[in-house]
């Protein structure tokens, strides 16, 4: 699902105009990106937590050559499912 496709199905869902879903889901990510770019965690109960973390600089290998190479130290993102999402996925069938 993309965005399009995912705002036409809250909009539906919660009877609004799509303009008005695509102006949150915006806000939604700009609000994300500022909090990451603080530092700070935001989580959203039932459904997800989003975090920056760090990973520490390591050695990696460049598989076409064998070679060893520096990776550095950087910051990332890590999203964790809450407990609604683990429990719709432990929901469907393998």
């Amino acid at each position: 699902m993309n965005k399009a496709e995912l705002v036409s199905a809250i909009a539906k869902r919660a009877d609004v105009p799509a303009s008005t879903v695509d102006s949150v889901l915006t806000g939604l990510q700009d609000e994300l990106v500022e909090a990451i770019t603080r530092g700070e965690k935001v989580a959203v109960s039932g459904l997800l937590t989003v975090e920056r973390t760090q990973r520490s600089a390591r050695t990696g290998r460049n598989p076409q050559t064998g070679e060893s190479i520096d990776i550095p130290a950087a910051n990332t993102v890590k999203v964790t499912a809450g407990s609604n999402l683990k429990k719709a996925a432990s929901n469907v069938p393998v």
